[in-house]
């Protein structure tokens, strides 16, 4: 085990032992190097390493502290993995989020206030209206975790946050090569405001599951077919109409 990784996972250990309790400040990096064995050089690697992981805070001239340690904060740092995933990893994200999302909406349906379905509905009206699949995402992002952050627990609006990145449903909408994929997603999103504001659990997650499972459809399918060559006449963002997250 490499001396950085060793001194990792000692300060996680005294982390999990209740040595540093959350908010509470680490000591002088020369006491803390000789009470865990370790370099002064190891040390400083690992509180970066801890910091990046949101388990560390590092407060200029103040010293290094133990972070809150609350969930959702923890999975901030996957959002680069989920950023970066291609292929087989994609899909299996999308598997996870639709787990997740369609049981959440269906406990938002009894949650959602009158202002929020309003707010839904507005967001749908401005994304028939958007030009490029840089804002389609945007309105689509906001319509999914507006639902979702009703239900009151921020660890799984996070994680669901996590699981389906704006970087990665940029990605499906200038890759999808379904015509009517645009249209879909609107009817979708339709189906899933309308089982809310109807207030039937039951119909927001199967909606929701549906929406989700045709984007998952469709990734699948791309990865088992040959790579479609872009036509030289599409722009940047291609012909990102086809598609919807």
């Amino acid at each position: 085990m490499a001396l950085t990784d060793e001194a990792i996972d000692k300060i996680k250990a005294m982390i999990v032992a209740g040595e540093l309790e959350p908010g509470s400040r680490l000591p002088k990096e020369e006491v803390l190097a000789g009470q865990l064995g370790l370099s002064r050089n190891s040390l400083r690697e690992a509180v970066r390493a801890l910091t990046a992981m949101r388990i560390l805070i590092t407060r200029q001239g103040d010293g290094t502290y133990v972070s809150s340690l609350e969930p959702h904060l923890l999975l901030e740092s996957l959002s680069f993995a989920a950023d970066v995933s291609q292929g087989h990893t994609a899909l299996q994200l999308l598997q996870v989020r639709r787990l997740l999302e369609p049981q959440a909406t269906g406990l938002a349906t009894a949650l959602l206030k009158q202002e929020d379905l309003q707010e839904l509905r507005n967001i749908l009206d401005r994304s028939r209206a958007v030009t490029t699949a840089e804002e389609f995402v945007a309105h689509d992002i906001a319509f999914h975790l507006r639902i979702v952050e009703a239900v009151g627990n921020p660890v799984l609006s996070m994680l669901l946050r996590v699981l389906s990145t704006r970087t990665q449903r940029v990605r499906i909408v200038r890759g999808s090569q379904t015509g009517n994929a645009l249209n879909n997603a609107h009817q979708d999103h339709e189906q899933i405001l309308s089982a809310l504001q109807s207030r039937d659990a039951l119909l927001a997650a199967s909606a929701a599951a549906v929406h989700i499972a045709a984007v998952e459809q469709w990734l699948a399918t791309s990865l088992t077919d040959a790579p479609i060559r872009r036509s030289t006449t599409d722009s940047e963002d291609g012909p990102w109409h086809r598609s919807g997250v």
